[in-house]
């Protein structure tokens, strides 16, 4: 069959290397597409990321001074199982193409830094290039940084969640390239939780590096749909636009279920957790442990103030990979165990709720300041304290949420 031969064995075999979870070559045995029955006929398409589209950027690329931003999750499906990704910097170099510095986001370009911990600037010891931080001096791109630069390379996986902090590097990079009239080229990637729009809409009086525009906490939109909408809707300073191109993925469905083959950061282990952070992320703003010290980051959440009559479940958080210093660090944590819950399509509000409603002395539990910054609003803890339900609270975010969606339809690319 003529349609059989589009399908070589690269593209083949990267549906493989996305059904991978936590280190590469461990193979997830649940496949969850049939590509190609026995009698040749295509059941599902595999998915292709824009990173292994290179004929739509390496012609943008060739004879340009290139500035990549990436971190550990930016790569180049291979043909190999055994061997599944090569990093897209390592690629471009060995296609000749001339990188002069590579821009970090949080948690560092080979993503082992803990969240909030400063990253400095250095060089990659594989390439010898410069790499720049974006989250140390400066989190925008500085005019003598891009000096010279001719074209910029933004590729880093997102989870779709307004608080975590990559989309905001891209929005910063896009306004700093506007400003410098430097083109700028999205690789789009799947966002785990694209199958629903949900949360409290930041506020502009909140806004800042955990929600630099006025969207719903969880927005169901990929990182290339999402610059789109930032550059038609005047979100860049002084509503400038950047010459934005985003190399769409192929066979994408957002309401399909991706096991990401790498933890877009340290803290967020396998797609359980990703899938709970939109949830267990305002905790973030608490005093309350969630899973961070411990192999079941966002798949947990306990603390040694709350009603131990209540739970049946403890842990004792530890310094471990991706968390120096705990919240509860060495302390019996009374809590509940949530790494057997199913994919959620909803913001789940019972967490922190129950949480609130046992922890005994009530001035323990927020963080006023890290829990407004994270929800977007100081409305939330302010409902929770109130004592109105999830079913109450979650109404009063409907109106922001159609508004919403009817701006995110005219930018949607995928079913």
């Amino acid at each position: 069959m003529a349609i059989l031969s589009v399908f070589k064995n690269t593209v083949l075999l990267l549906f493989i290397s996305l059904s991978y979870c936590g280190n590469p070559g461990t193979s997830d045995k649940k496949s969850q597409t049939t590509i190609l029955s026995q009698d040749d006929t295509i059941l599902e398409s595999p998915i292709l990321v824009g990173a292994n589209r290179t004929e739509s950027y390496l012609p943008l690329l060739k004879g340009k001074k290139v500035a990549v931003v990436a971190n550990q999750t930016s790569v180049i499906f291979k043909n190999s199982p055994t061997d599944p990704y090569t990093h897209i910097v390592d690629s471009l170099v060995a296609s000749g193409i001339s990188i002069k510095q590579v821009f970090a986001p949080e948690h560092g370009f080979r993503g082992e830094a803990d969240a909030g911990e400063k990253v400095t600037d250095g060089k990659d010891e594989k390439t010898g290039l410069p790499l720049i931080s974006l989250y140390g001096k400066n989190r925008k791109p500085t005019k003598a940084q891009l000096k010279d630069i001719e074209v910029v390379l933004f590729d880093i996986q997102d989870v779709g969640v307004r608080f975590y902090t990559y989309i905001a590097t891209m929005q910063l990079v896009m306004e700093a390239c506007a400003e410098n009239n430097i083109p700028v080229i999205v690789l789009d990637r799947p966002n785990p939780n694209a199958h629903y729009v949900d949360g409290p809409s930041m506020e502009t009086e909140h806004q800042g590096f955990l929600g630099m525009t006025n969207i719903p906490l969880v927005y169901g939109m990929t990182i290339g749909e999402y610059a789109k909408m930032i550059n038609e809707e005047g979100w860049l300073d002084q509503q400038l636009k950047a010459q934005l191109t985003v190399v769409t993925m192929e066979n994408y469905d957002r309401n399909k279920e991706y096991v990401l083959p790498i933890r877009p950061s340290p803290n967020l282990p396998n797609n359980t957790s990703i899938y709970l952070y939109p949830s267990l992320g305002f905790f973030e703003g608490t005093n309350i442990n969630a899973g961070r010290g411990t192999e079941f980051q966002f798949q947990r959440y306990g603390a040694s103030f709350l009603d131990h009559s209540k739970y049946d479940f403890t842990y004792t958080p530890k310094p471990n990979f991706g968390s120096k210093d705990p919240k509860e660090k060495g302390k019996l944590c009374y809590g509940k165990d949530l790494s057997k819950t199913p994919k959620l399509n909803k913001v789940d509000l019972s967490y922190l709720l129950d949480a609130y409603k046992n922890t005994k002395d009530k001035s323990l539990f927020f963080n006023t300041s890290g829990f407004t910054k994270h929800a977007g609003t100081a409305v939330l803890q302010k409902q929770i304290e109130a004592g109105l339900s999830e079913k109450e609270i979650k109404a009063s975010w409907q109106k922001d949420i159609e508004a919403f969606k009817k701006i995110r339809a005219k930018y949607l690319i995928y079913d």
